[in-house]
């Protein structure tokens, strides 16, 4: 499949670059996302979740990334949002139905291997905060 931009232009998916297989109408999707950096402080304004599979978020980079996620249940409120700084060589797995802001990168446009859940079914939803949050790292 083409690249196509995601993540309201901020990230360059190549989709589906092997095929895995699952079960339950999904399949497993292995792609690699390619995201702009960010400037700090950065304005937290919109969260995401994905109910019917986790996310799984692998650098190939080397380099230190914010990742943001807030509370699983409901709607997210600014004060359940917690940011986390990982130290550039681990992988991290979203957990499904858990609100997280997409990928975001320093320094550099850095490259991800994302391992997620295609399929039937409405698994993307986004919510917009009724209030930004500031990060600053």
């Amino acid at each position: 499949m083409a690249p196509e931009w995601i993540n309201h232009g901020n990230t360059q998916k190549f989709p589906d670059l092997a095929k895995l297989t699952a079960a339950a109408g999904g399949r497993t999707q292995f792609s690699v996302y390619r995201s702009k950096p960010i400037d700090l402080p950065f304005r937290i304004r919109l969260l995401e979740r994905h109910p019917l599979g986790s996310q799984a978020f692998y650098p190939l980079h080397g380099r230190p990334f914010p990742v943001i996620v807030a509370a699983v249940d409901g709607v997210p409120a600014a004060d359940t949002i917690r940011v986390f700084l990982t130290n550039g060589q681990q992988g991290v797995n979203i957990r499904a139905g858990v609100w997280h802001h997409y990928q975001l990168s320093l320094e550099q446009e850095s490259d991800y291997v994302v391992i997620d859940r295609q399929g039937p079914g409405p698994n993307h939803q986004e919510f917009r905060l009724d209030k930004e949050v500031l990060v600053r790292l």
